[in-house]
């Protein structure tokens, strides 16, 4: 029994973590550890770094423990010499030695007093290479120490020292001295400067002839571009190091390398890519008969098969890592990650039979960060055994493990961070104990162990930790109605994760390749929380700039969603907000957003010349999204009409009807909707007032964000259209029907005086297509062609003769030289994945990887003849006269509603346009 006053925590015997003071950077001289030095040559020294280099190749590309944030976020992905600039004399307890063992187990802050009197030894003998060697990898132990200044300072001072020596003679040393510069830069965000730093580095190993030192070098610099934003060339350089690897013969670096590639294209989203490379990672590793490469090799792939959902695959590599690993600390960290997929399974035989395993093992491990991060990550997972999660179970289950034995691991794991001098750790065990104390509702230690690891997480550069202290301590600060507070906490979190918004998406796993940092999980909350606290702190009269700021936040979460799908920033350049066009531009146009919240539905409304206003209903997102299944399943059915409108008129009471007054008075004859959430799925056209559809009343358009990209109409008497389309699906994809009308679709855009310029069957291939938008000024592209939206960026393509194009190969495909070349993009025999809530997230995905400053697509295949009927409708209406794109779609759409065998809205209704609707 859990005892709630304050002194007794977690049972009888008080669970207690005292203040300490943290330990100090420097410590008196350790010179005497060591009696004296072998003597080596310098040839003799170069060599040997060499050697280490090769072993800590291996080290450092072992398995990263999971569901912790990581300290440096690349220094998992990538096979970068930590500690290789050692030099090693006989005597075993060196100076230098104990300085890499230390730095190896993780024990940060002991390596850096061992090195600080390295240096001293060096600097009294006037060993000028050694001494950069040595301030080198100071400066790379300061680095895990978040101690950025002092790592700046013995970096320069290493590089300092070098550039006055022979560069020939110590040219591993400068590359590797700069490589640690390097990773330096990226961290402090200069990544335009790392990227320089690592083009030298890359000259530098071409010169001495190391191909494994060129190897990094590249691997690094595809981090730096991917840092900056310049996907294309990230993956255009990792392309370069596999072409690079294909030449060299099998070694411990080459398999290292390629573990270290296929974990890059898995950051990237290319999974099978990915697979493949790690998959001759391992079989290189099984033909050395190395060990902990297999396991190493094993682990990534098992990474590789959870994040394509494959759990029993990911499941079976994590029991193979544990079989070959020579490691005891891989043995657990597979282990957790398998024991963390049993449980999102609800497996809870399997739990239970691995529980004390884990725990067993967890006693064993040294003291390091890993060992630490181990057990705050097992503590976790207890607290998820033994909470809600086992309520859905129906067997008697019980775990043998309490609350209180996860705070007396996380006790200890704060204690053993302070001894190790790691702050960054005992700030993430602080978090975790401190929720463990939230969800007790003891709010004053909660919120004091909380206020700790903050200030802990800020004093050491970890922003990935930060924000879920801030999100926490705004938890605490609501519980206790200290709204104020409450709401400074959450804008402080948002603001570090909108600092970490490339970050997340594309380090997260890089951090933590296994660790499914779920944004659903990790960051929608925070966005969905900090709106749904700005909308209540209102006290019931409504604010005009809470409602701003709020759907601000509401914008953020959903371009972060965007971020997430594609793991890369995506809206990018000069955009217009969406309140300056409806109240200049088109003041016929209202715009709304509609909020899914944790216990109501609110709707913000912007109406031309007026300020923001908001309404709402009482209703669950559970009770939203079982009406918006059912709906869009009925949407489908061209005999479900009655139930269609039941429901139909629902969704209208919820969005529309305390408005529709206002509307009508106003003049609006345009709806522009930001949709949240699974409303996305749901054509907006089809909402029903009890007597008519939306569609017969307003023009309708979708808006990812607040703003729009250059919104400019676009110009009727200048149409030019590339039309491309397939009459059979491609081989491979026979699930896909045959589109036999569209020869009547590209003649019905033809009839109606577009331009036009076709690619059909054997010609509507990728590159040709890639060729001819590149080659001459077409303003629209009109695809006729089976897609698939999808909430997986795998699943989410179209398809051409060869096979299928990825929505990531949107923005080479439609773009020339970054610029958007598109005005419309069609995509017209389109549907969103089955069974996929949120599927339209690939939709929005698709709008904007494109580019196109407005694209129409269709939420579910419609009968070929229609959508034929509907294109012909739409490009007359387009062509015609001065009218909106939403307009000539409205009109469009009441063709179909008005013909006699297309009356219902399964036809009309799936035609949605989003982006620019003047």
């Amino acid at each position: 029994m859990l005892m709630t006053k304050t002194t007794r925590i977690f049972g009888a015997n008080s669970v207690k973590v005292k203040r300490q003071k943290q330990p100090g950077r420097g410590s008196p001289s350790l010179r005497n550890a060591s009696s004296r030095w072998e003597k080596t040559t310098l040839a003799q020294f170069l060599r040997l770094s060499l050697y280490f280099l090769i072993a800590l190749l291996c080290i450092l590309g072992s398995p990263v423990l999971a569901k912790v944030p990581g300290s440096i976020n690349f220094s998992s992905q990538l096979p970068i010499n930590s500690l290789t600039l050692l030099a090693v004399a006989a005597d075993p307890a060196s100076l230098l030695q104990q300085g890499k063992v230390l730095y190896n187990t993780g024990n940060f802050a002991k390596a850096v007093e061992v090195l600080q009197q390295a240096v001293q030894t060096y600097k009294q003998q006037g060993e000028s290479v050694r001494l950069a060697a040595t301030l080198s990898n100071l400066s790379l132990a300061y680095q895990q120490l978040g101690a950025w200044s002092q790592a700046q300072q013995a970096i320069t001072e290493s590089l300092n020292l070098l550039k006055g020596q022979d560069e020939n003679e110590n040219l591993q040393i400068f590359a590797q001295s700069l490589d640690i510069q390097g990773r330096l830069q990226l961290t402090m965000g200069q990544a335009e400067a790392a990227l320089a730093t690592w083009r030298q580095t890359e000259e530098i190993y071409k010169q001495a002839d190391n191909k494994s030192g060129v190897v990094r070098s590249l691997i690094n610099q595809a981090q730096a571009w991917r840092t900056q934003g310049f996907y294309p060339r990230s993956v255009k350089t990792l392309e370069e190091v596999s072409q690079k690897l294909k030449s060299q013969p099998d070694s411990i670096e080459k398999t290292v390398s390629l573990r270290s590639l296929g974990d890059a294209l898995l950051v990237l989203g290319d999974f099978k890519k990915s697979r493949q490379v790690l998959q001759e990672s391992l079989m290189i590793a099984r033909n050395l008969q190395s060990n902990a490469d297999i396991a190493a090799s094993l682990f990534s792939l098992g990474n590789n098969a959870r994040k394509q959902q494959d759990t029993a695959k990911a499941i079976a590599y994590y029991q193979q890592t544990v079989e070959v690993s020579p490691s005891p600390l891989t043995k657990v960290q597979a282990q957790l990650n398998q024991l963390s997929l049993l449980i999102e399974d609800q497996q809870w035989a399997e739990v239970q039979a691995l529980l004390p395993l884990i725990e067993s093992q967890l006693h064993q491990l040294p003291l390091s960060r890993a060992s630490i991060y181990a057990q705050v990550n097992f503590s976790q997972s207890l607290t998820k055994v033994n909470s809600g999660v086992l309520q859905a179970s129906s067997q008697n289950y019980y775990s043998g493990f309490s609350t209180k034995d996860s705070a007396v691991l996380l006790a200890r794991a704060i204690q053993q961070s302070r001894s190790l001098g790691d702050r960054r750790a005992e700030a993430y065990a602080l978090k975790s104990l401190g929720g463990l104390y939230e969800d007790t509702k003891q709010w004053s230690e909660a919120q004091d162990l909380t206020r700790r690891g903050l200030a802990l997480a800020q004093s050491s550069n970890a922003p990935e930790i930060t924000y879920t202290l801030e999100w926490q301590l705004g938890r605490l600060l609501w519980a206790q109605k200290d709204i104020n507070g409450a709401i400074a906490a959450y804008d402080a979190a948002v603001n570090t994760l909108q600092f970490l918004r490339r970050d997340l998406v594309v380090n997260k796993d890089v951090v933590n390749q296994d660790v499914q940092f779920n944004f659903r999980d990790s960051v929608e909350p925070v966005y969905r929380q900090s709106v749904e606290l700005l909308l209540k702190s209102q006290q019931g009269k409504p604010d005009e700039k809470i409602l701003e700021k709020a759907r601000q936040r509401i914008e953020a979460l959903q371009l972060a969603e965007l971020d997430d799908f594609f793991r890369e920033a995506c809206l990018q350049g000069q955009r217009v907000a969406l309140d300056q066009v409806v109240d200049k531009d088109n003041p016929t146009a209202a715009i709304l957003y509609p909020i899914i919240l944790p216990d109501e539905l609110q709707v913000i409304v912007k109406i031309p010349k007026q300020p923001l206003q908001s309404y709402s209903t009482q209703i669950s997102p559970t009770e939203v999204e079982e009406l918006l299944v059912k709906l869009r399943k009925n949407l489908v059915n061209p005999t479900a009409t009655k139930a269609v409108q039941t429901q139909a008129h629902q969704v209208y009471n919820w969005l529309l009807k305390p408005i529709e007054s206002e509307l009508q008075k106003s003049g609006v004859d345009t709806l522009v909707f930001v949709l949240d959430g699974p409303l996305r799925n749901l054509p907006m056209a089809a909402l029903y007032d009890g007597k008519q559809y939306l569609v017969e009343k307003y023009a309708i358009a979708l808006s990812v964000g607040l703003q729009l990209l250059d919104p400019k109409p676009l110009v009727q008497q200048q149409l030019r259209a590339l039309t491309a389309g397939l009459t059979q699906p491609p081989p491979g994809f026979s699930k896909f029907a045959p589109l036999l009308a569209i020869k009547s679709e590209f003649d019905g855009i033809s009839k109606a005086g577009v331009s036009t310029t076709s690619l059909i069957d054997g010609d509507f291939k990728k590159k040709n297509l890639e060729s001819e938008i590149g080659a001459a000024s077409f303003n629209i592209v009109h695809l006729a062609t089976h897609g698939q939206f999808s909430s997986r960026l795998e699943d989410t393509f179209i398809l051409d003769f060869d096979g299928q194009i990825n929505v990531k190969d949107f923005d080479t495909l439609f773009r020339s030289q970054g610029k958007t070349i598109v005005e419309l993009l069609v995509l017209s025999a389109c549907q969103t994945a089955t069974g996929d809530n949120r599927a339209a997230l690939g939709l929005a995905g698709a709008a904007v990887r494109a580019g196109a400053r407005s694209t129409i697509a269709s939420l579910w295949q419609i009968d070929d003849e229609s959508t034929a009927m509907f294109v012909s409708a739409f490009y007359r209406e387009l062509k015609s006269g001065k009218i909106s794109k939403a307009k000539a779609i409205h009109r469009a759409q009441l063709q179909l509603l008005k013909h006699p065998n297309y009356k219902a809205p399964s036809f009309w209704s799936a035609y949605v346009l989003i982006g620019n609707w003047l």
